[in-house]
């Protein structure tokens, strides 16, 4: 694709935001990094970098939270903003509904780390079940797992997740209300109506 503006964001919500941006008629060129590189900050840094590089000039604005530590120092360096939020949860649910279920103890689960759990979380906590058990337990008290209006059926997935972890599943279908608002916020905010 070759566009003026353009969209880098993290895969996770991939299909929610083409969506939207199909929905309102925002042309811009997208490109959707790996969500697993959360777990791992110099691939996220480098990938992300990349990517930026490659559409020097064409960057319109960034989906991403605060995933890395320096962040939004990347982003100042080549004049690029993101959306608002710690993380794309934080992002899809608004800010006071993320922050009242993480106090609860929630585990964030989209579609997309359920069908990928095994290769993301493998990656940074191989070996005893046991352990990984037992962090989880340590931090969350529930999994909590996110329907979105694009999502397709993960539940047998999630069920997976939940008995790796031994938290309590939960579900919650969740509109694009949230996430609509703050694409919409970032364009305005990049100076661009998407049109």
């Amino acid at each position: 694709m070759t566009g003026e503006r353009y969209l880098v964001g993290c895969g996770i919500l991939r299909k929610e935001i083409r969506f939207l941006l199909e929905k309102n008629g925002w042309r811009l060129d997208a490109a959707f990094l790996p969500s697993g590189l959360h777990v791992d900050f110099d691939r996220l840094r480098n990938s992300l970098q990349k990517c930026l590089n490659r559409h020097d000039g064409q960057v319109a604005l960034v989906f991403y939270g605060a995933c890395h530590p320096c962040m939004d120092q990347m982003l100042d360096k080549v004049g690029v903003i993101r959306t608002t939020g710690q993380n794309c949860v934080d992002i899809y649910l608004g800010h006071e509904r993320f922050c009242r279920e993480l106090e609860q103890g929630a585990f964030f689960l989209f579609e997309e780390w359920a069908l990928h759990w095994k290769e993301i979380v493998g990656s940074v906590m191989p070996g005893d079940p046991e352990i990984m058990r037992s962090i989880f337990r340590s931090a969350h008290k529930y999994l909590l797992a996110i329907r979105t209006p694009c999502s397709g059926d993960f539940s047998a997935e999630a069920e997976q997740v939940s008995a790796m972890t031994s938290l309590e599943l939960r579900w919650v279908d969740v509109g694009l209300e949230n996430l609509e608002a703050n694409l919409a916020a970032t364009l305005k905010q990049s100076g661009d109506t998407g049109r």
